[in-house]
């Protein structure tokens, strides 16, 4: 079994809780933004493994996954299948040896692939 990590703050709303409670099952991880923020401050002092290696199109999933998106809403978005979601966040997270997603949006931050704004301002 995979354990995944969730963190929210008290003061979240409802709906943010609801959703970290049913991404779990799916093996997905929340974090809230003012968390995100301070993680990518301390790994902003670590090198991290570069884009090159990725596809535009992996590219684009990186992105949607910093704006903190969930994979039916990028599968959505791009036009594309859940499972192929699935296959390119694998691809991501073996090309820049990360963790998981919460890794991955973190590491879009830092590489400056959107404005922090777009990260904060979250549906």
């Amino acid at each position: 079994m995979t354990s995944k990590l969730s963190y929210l703050l008290k003061e979240c709303y409802t709906l943010e809780l609801v959703e970290a409670i049913r991404a779990a099952p799916r093996g997905e991880s929340k974090l809230h933004p003012r968390v995100a923020v301070q993680l990518l401050r301390e790994l902003q002092q670590q090198e991290g493994s570069p884009l090159k290696d990725l596809t535009p199109r992996e590219k684009e999933v990186l992105s949607w996954i910093a704006r903190g998106r969930s994979n039916s809403e990028i599968a959505s978005q791009l036009t594309i299948s859940e499972p192929t979601v699935r296959m390119h966040i694998a691809n991501i997270l073996s090309k820049l040896h990360l963790a998981d997603r919460t890794q991955a949006a973190i590491y879009a931050l830092q590489q400056k692939m959107i404005p922090l704004e777009d990260a904060l301002d979250t549906p």
